[in-house]
Formats: C-alpha cells, sequence, structure tokens
C-alpha cells in the first residue's frame, strides 16, 4: 500500500491500563490527531454511568487507543503465522483505532430517542467529507472502504473482522479492563496477556490455544459480572431514563411549536430528521450539558424538572416487577399518576435489561457473534462450552431483570394524599 510511513521516532502515549500505547506508523499517528477523532475525548466511554461510580469519567478516545493498543498486540503474535498476511496489518490497526468515531454523545440514550446508528456515522465519517477520509485515501482509493467494511462485519476478510467483533476481540478485551479500571471494581480484571500469547489466527476467525482455556473462562465470567454489576447497574439506569426523558420532552416541545428561551440549534436537525455527518459532529456532551443547564430554567415545567434532577444527580427510585405487573396494574398506575400531577410518559417508566454472557452459534440472530474455538494438540478445533464446564453452565442462557423507576421524593413529599398512599401500595405491593 501507499501513503503510509514509519516514523523515525516511536509516539507513546502513557494509558493507565496498558502502561503504554505505542504508535510508529504515521498514518495512525495523522488519525489520531484529525479533529473527528478528538471529539472522541469529549464523549464518555459510560454515559451516565460516571452518576454511579464516579470515577468513570474515562472516554471514547481513551478506549479507542486501547483498542488499537490490543490490536497492535495480537497483530504482532501473528506475525510469520500460518493464515496471517501481514499486508492487514493497517488495515486492522486503523480499523480498531477508528472503530467507535461514530458515536454521539451518551450513545445509546441518544440513539433511542434520535433513530440514530452509531455504526452508520462511523461509516459516514470514513467514507464522507472528513479530516479521516483524507488520511486513509493516502493509503489508496479503496482503502477507507476497506476499513468502514471491517467495522461493519462485511469485509470477506473474517479472521480480520474477527479480530475486531467477535466473542473474545480487541474491543471487548479493552472495555472490560478499562471500565473496571475507571469505576473501581475487580470484575472486569483477567489476564489479558496470557490471552494474547494463546491466541492464533485460523483463515475464518481467532481461536485459542487449549492450554489458555482456563484464562478465557475468565474473562467470561469477567464480563459476567461486569455488566451486571457496572452496565446494568440500577442507579446508572435511573439516570439514562431520565436522560432519554429530558430529550425526549425536547423533541417534542419542539415539533409542537414550543418557543424556547434559548433556540436549541444544535438539535434543531436532530428534531426535524435531517441531520449531515457536519451536524452529528458538532454535537459532543458539552454542548448537551450546556443546553441542560439553560433548560433548568425553562417555562415548561417538565423539562425544567428533569434536567434539574439530572444535573444535580437528583434521580428516580425504582422497584422491581413482574410481567404480571404490566397487565394488572399498569393502566391504574397511570392513572393515579395523572391526578397528582405527574405525567406517567415522563415519571413512570419501565425499564429491562438483559445479556448472554457468552453465547454458541446462533445463526441470524441480531448481534450474533462467532463462539470462541479452543484449538488443540492435535490441531482440531472444539467450541468453548463443550470443554469448559465453567462456559457450558452458562452458554446460550439470558438473564433478564425489570424495574420501574418514578420519583419517591414527589410521593413522599408533604400533602401525604390517599392517592399517593394507593400508589405507593401497588408498587410496593
Amino acid at each position: 500500500m501507499q501513503g503510509n510511513e514509519i516514523m523515525q521516532e516511536e509516539k507513546v502515549f502513557k494509558d493507565p491500563v496498558h502502561r503504554y500505547i505505542h504508535v510508529r506508523d504515521q498514518l495512525i499517528w495523522d488519525l489520531i490527531g484529525t479533529k473527528e477523532f478528538q471529539r472522541l475525548r469529549r464523549i464518555r466511554q459510560l454515559g451516565t454511568t460516571f452518576l454511579t461510580f464516579h470515577g468513570a469519567e474515562h472516554t471514547r478516545f481513551n478506549h479507542s487507543l486501547g483498542v488499537y493498543e490490543i490490536m497492535r498486540r495480537m497483530v504482532n503474535v501473528f506475525e510469520g503465522r500460518q493464515h496471517w498476511n501481514d499486508e492487514n496489518r493497517l488495515l486492522c490497526l486503523t480499523a480498531a483505532l477508528l472503530h467507535d468515531i461514530g458515536h454521539g454523545p451518551f450513545s445509546h440514550s441518544f440513539e433511542k430517542v434520535f433513530d440514530t446508528d452509531h455504526e452508520e456515522w462511523t461509516r459516514a465519517i470514513i467514507m464522507g467529507d472528513t479530516e479521516v477520509h483524507a488520511v486513509l485515501k493516502r493509503m489508496g482509493d479503496q482503502f477507507p472502504k476497506e476499513v468502514s467494511e471491517v467495522i461493519e462485519k462485511t469485509h470477506p476478510n473474517k479472521l480480520v473482522v474477527s479480530m475486531i467483533s467477535s466473542q473474545i476481540d480487541a474491543d471487548r478485551m479493552d472495555y472490560l479492563q478499562r471500565d473496571a479500571f475507571y469505576t473501581g471494581v475487580s470484575y472486569g480484571h483477567f489476564d489479558m496477556e496470557r490471552i494474547l500469547r494463546v491466541m492464533r489466527p485460523t483463515e475464518d476467525q481467532v481461536v485459542i490455544k487449549q492450554t489458555g482455556m482456563h484464562a478465557v473462562e475468565d474473562y467470561i465470567m469477567s464480563r459476567y459480572q461486569m455488566y451486571w454489576q457496572v452496565y446494568f447497574h440500577p442507579v446508572t439506569r435511573s439516570a439514562e431514563v431520565i436522560l432519554n426523558k429530558i430529550l425526549r420532552r425536547a423533541k417534542v416541545l419542539y415539533l409542537e411549536g414550543y418557543q424556547f428561551t434559548q433556540p436549541p440549534h444544535h438539535f434543531t436537525p436532530f428534531f426535524n430528521n435531517n441531520m449531515n455527518t457536519q451536524d452529528y459532529l458538532k454535537l459532543d456532551e458539552s454542548i448537551i450539558y450546556y443546553y441542560f443547564q439553560v433548560w433548568e430554567d425553562e417555562q415548561d415545567v417538565i423539562l425544567a424538572d428533569l434536567c434539574r434532577r439530572f444535573l444535580h444527580r437528583d434521580l428516580f427510585q425504582y422497584v422491581e416487577f413482574d410481567q404480571n405487573f404490566i397487565l394488572n396494574e399498569w393502566s391504574d398506575l397511570q392513572e393515579r399518576f395523572r391526578r397528582i400531577g405527574l405525567d406517567p410518559d415522563y415519571y413512570l417508566v419501565i425499564d429491562f435489561s438483559s445479556d448472554l454472557p457468552y453465547d454458541f452459534y446462533r445463526p441470524g440472530e441480531e448481534e450474533e457473534r462467532l463462539p470462541i474455538h479452543l484449538l488443540n494438540r492435535n490441531g482440531r478445533l472444539r467450541e468453548l462450552s463443550r470443554e469448559s464446564d465453567v462456559v457450558e453452565a452458562i452458554s446460550g442462557k439470558k438473564r433478564t431483570d425489570h424495574k420501574l423507576y418514578y420519583p419517591k421524593d414527589v410521593l413522599d413529599a408533604p400533602g401525604f394524599s390517599e392517592e399517593k398512599r394507593a400508589i405507593i401500595k401497588i408498587l410496593h405491593g
């Protein structure tokens, strides 16, 4: 390929998770310097999790560099081995670095409200009129498309795709360790150095030597613990609920012709569903916070109250519930909320989360990822759950958790009416 040089002096980022992140390729260094990649400094990796774990202030920028570094180490392990073509080295490193470049502010909550997809925006940034695209094109006219296809999981080289998107890939191995470090928990730690040493390339995917099975078991269980102790933490979900409702309320008001004190210029393309790449790139979490502070003083009491709650961490409380609750009590509870002056569309929210800690091959399912295969001494492959009792015990099992969020402080406020009493009885059985 054309357009890349090896720099005379290696650039090094000091990193709390990987100790050092090494850059020798001019292409990678130039991509890091683009304004689209630098924007990731203004987008947190874990959205609202910092309201639960105060250390979780790390960004998509941190994570993207970490994924790049793990990919660099994987490539070094594969060098000279059968099925590995060193011509794919830069493609792997670039895809790893740019895999999250399309994330928006508070990624998943933002996507739900405005029906956006960070993977589609990743493609738009890589293929569009951007600094990132200009740097990539130095490697050839087709290189941006190849990078995009690896991230989209449509590239014909299945091995390269699996290195960044599989059950055990550079992306997951970084975010589990990085998120554990910044949240201060111990769940996400596993022996990555051991896993990297026992990784091997095949024609279709990365596999693990049989001798590394126990390190992979530890990795799978770390993922399971992180999801239920960190990613699906009920306080984080409460903050996400309020964030979601703020954005929905602002959109409803705009479409109804409400006159905002400060016109929401940055949101207008999203409210009208006609945003382009430049509109998308201008919106980051610092801009979101600016509007939330302005909207805290809006005349609309719902928008103002929700912004106050998010900014000052006055979050909703929750109760556990089962599916029968929806059928038997939901309509009655909504009506009682209206009678005490709370709009149930904003103050009574059902939220559920579910996770498959490890999944064997399920053709055609959404978010399907290749299972992990172990390579034995005879050169044969065996799917992980067929060899590991630990992994077999959780394979294909989906754990689901339902919660109902509401403003407990309103129910506890002076003026304890019979209506409030009835609501509390319904909520707490």
